[in-house]
């Protein structure tokens, strides 16, 4: 599955420790992760003005001599990585400043380029966040409209499910490594998704495990490969916040669902509402702005 090129790559991609901006000037100066594996510690020091810490991290020979045993168990779990340079790579995600350099994934990859909407919401959701969680993503799916979402509980698992339940496709974002099924009540749903076309994507290793500062950097992928964000019930201050956030700062569309003012999951949706969201209450709502 792997040819050398990649190989490298997925070692970059264990640097774990080493600041995402070094990585970044590193690539730009040696153009593939190839030509930084070889350097010495004296040229890496002097030529990129970076400290001796810094060049232990990259020659970490802990990380080299167990690279090919981490190769070999993604290949056992049918995980591939895709990188800026492959073609499979959303090329939307790109125009996000911080965009990832390379994406582990699980799954169909030929459709991360698809015309993709993120619907995103509550954790802890009520009866009307279900259902309109659901009513909008097997619409939308029906639609040939890709819905992304983070395998997360509440709105996210029944985003999935709608579209599932459509027969149509959908992506989730983990905020941890693809061999690490999270929340553990959601590994049907895991296992749906790529059985039926869908893909399982995350820019973390393997191993890497569901810590809390992951999940705001996963959310900017969420809106970032996506042309917009649909919200269906947030608190006021949470998840779903930030990843509006994300989407506004990343000029994606914002879509939210109005809510019940005497519930604290509508908060946060009336909220953006009021600052400028694009309110839905049908699916059509969405499509006339998203394919505008």
């Amino acid at each position: 599955m792997f040819n050398d090129d990649k190989k490298y790559w997925v070692w970059l991609s264990l640097l774990s420790k080493l600041n995402k901006n070094i990585k970044r000037n590193l690539l730009l100066k040696y153009k593939e992760p190839k030509n930084i594996y070889k350097l010495e510690k004296k040229e890496l020091i002097e030529n990129n003005k970076i400290g001796e810490k810094t060049a232990e991290i990259i020659l970490d020979e802990n990380i080299r001599l167990k690279l090919d045993r981490y190769l070999k168990e993604m290949e056992k779990n049918k995980i591939d990585i895709i990188t800026i340079k492959d073609k499979e790579y959303p090329n939307i995600l790109k125009e996000i400043e911080d965009f990832p350099l390379m994406l582990y994934i699980k799954g169909n990859k030929n459709i991360l380029n698809n015309k993709n909407i993120a619907i995103i919401g509550c954790r802890e959701c009520t009866e009307y966040g279900r259902k309109a969680a659901v009513y909008f993503s097997y619409n939308l799916a029906k639609e040939n409209i890709t819905i992304v979402s983070g395998l997360a509980k509440g709105i996210d698992t029944y985003s999935h499910i709608g579209a599932l339940k459509a027969g149509g496709k959908t992506i989730a974002v983990l905020g941890n490594g693809l061999d690490i099924i999270y929340p553990k009540q959601n590994e049907k749903i895991y296992e749906k998704i790529v059985k039926f076309g869908g893909a399982i994507i995350a820019e973390y290793p393997l191993g890497t495990k569901p810590e809390k500062n992951n999940f705001p950097e996963r959310n900017r992928i969420i809106s970032g490969m996506s042309k917009g964000v649909l919200i269906i019930e947030a608190k006021e201050k949470s998840g779903t916040i930030i990843t509006a956030d994300f989407a506004l700062d990343q000029g994606r569309d914002v879509f939210a669902v109005p809510g019940n003012i005497n519930s604290v999951n509508s908060v946060g949706t009336n909220r953006l509402i009021k600052e400028g969201a694009t309110p839905v209450t049908n699916f059509r709502d969405v499509l006339e702005n998203f394919n505008s």
